[in-house]
């Protein structure tokens, strides 16, 4: 496998898991509403926390990290769009008799947009911040990826 397309495919797996990170963290939340701008902000604070501990970064890498976190949450918000509750939209498409296909069709085109618009600078950051790394860290993130349950778990 060529180097970039083996990069570009760590890359967007780990963005992935980051993603999935802060949604595990906020899932709790949901069932309340959508998670407020401090809860966000609390929920960034403790997974860049973690994932500095667990990879021990300096200060430079930390800000890479930082700016990858930023990136990433631009990419969930532009995803999310600005819809009160994405759930609702779902639940439109089936309401009816019939599957509304047109409206499907639209949402997915929509949220295929924003992940197209943003994936850009997300993969960028993650180089950056992976690039950063040492032999050392770079190893340990690729045997925290290995772990079944993935490097942002508890435990």
């Amino acid at each position: 496998m060529k180097p970039w397309i083996k990069r570009t495919l760590v890359g967007i797996f780990g963005a992935s898991i980051m993603v999935g990170g802060l949604t595990a963290c906020s899932s709790g939340v949901h069932r309340h509403g959508p998670m407020s701008p401090e809860k966000m902000a609390e929920v960034r604070a403790k997974v860049v926390d973690r994932v500095s501990g667990k990879l021990d970064l300096n200060d430079a890498q930390k800000q890479k990290l930082n700016v990858l976190a930023d990136r990433m949450e631009a990419q969930r918000t532009a995803f999310l769009g600005k819809t009160a509750d994405p759930r609702a939209e779902v639940q439109a498409i089936v309401a009816g008799d019939k599957f509304d296909r047109a409206r499907a069709q639209s949402l997915l085109e929509e949220k295929t947009r924003a992940v197209q618009a943003n994936s850009p600078e997300v993969i960028n950051a993650l180089a950056d911040f992976y690039d950063s790394l040492n032999p050392d860290q770079q190893q340990k993130v690729r045997e925290l990826m290995q772990r079944r349950r993935g490097w942002m778990a508890r435990g």
